[in-house]
C-alpha cells in the first residue's frame, strides 16, 4: 500500500496524473505556438507533471532503473520551468529556457507514455516486446520529432509580454 492506496489504485492514479499532464501539456504548448500564457493550463499542467515524478518515486523498487533515471531528470527540469515561469516571470532568457523546460518535461512524460504504452497494451505489445522493435522505435522517434518541431516554433513565437 502506498498513500494508503492499494498498488492497483495507486498505479491508476500515477496514470490519471500522467495523462492530465500530458493533455494540458499539449494545450500549453500549442498556446505557446499562439503567443498565449495560458496562466491556468499551465499550472494544471506542471503541477499535474510534478505529481507524475514525486508519485512515480514510490512505486516499489529494487535499484535505480531508467524510470528512476527519468523520473529525477523530469524533476530537474521542472524545476527550471517553474522558476522561469514564477520566480522569473519569463523575463529575460527565462521565456526561452521556460519553453524548452516546459516542453523537455512534456516529452520526457510522453516518452514514458509510450513505453507504457508498448509495455501494458495488448495491441502493442506484440509489435515491440522487447522495445527495441521498429513500431516502438518509429513512435519514440516520432513523438521526439514532433517535440523538435514544436519547441522550434514556440521559441520563436512564445513572447507573451511583447
Amino acid at each position: 500500500m502506498t498513500f494508503g492506496l492499494s498498488l492497483e489504485d495507486f498505479t491508476l492514479l500515477h496514470t490519471v496524473l500522467s495523462l492530465v499532464g500530458i493533455a494540458t501539456g499539449l494545450i500549453v504548448a500549442f498556446g505557446m505556438l499562439a503567443n498565449a500564457r495560458l496562466d491556468g493550463w499551465t499550472a494544471i499542467f506542471l503541477v499535474t507533471t510534478v505529481l507524475t515524478s514525486v508519485t512515480g518515486f514510490f512505486f516499489p523498487f529494487a535499484g535505480v532503473t531508467p524510470a528512476i533515471i527519468v523520473g529525477a531528470i523530469s524533476m530537474a527540469v521542472l524545476a527550471i520551468a517553474i522558476a522561469a515561469r514564477y520566480l522569473f516571470d519569463l523575463r529575460g532568457p527565462w521565456r526561452w529556457i521556460y519553453v524548452v523546460a516546459a516542453l523537455a518535461a512534456l516529452y520526457l512524460n510522453s516518452f514514458v507514455g509510450v513505453v507504457q504504452a508498448f509495455q501494458k497494451q495488448p495491441f502493442l505489445q506484440p509489435l515491440a516486446p522487447t522495445q527495441s522493435e521498429p513500431p516502438f522505435l518509429i513512435a519514440q522517434a516520432a513523438v521526439l520529432i514532433f517535440f523538435v518541431v514544436i519547441g522550434a516554433i514556440a521559441l520563436r513565437r512564445f513572447h507573451p509580454d511583447d
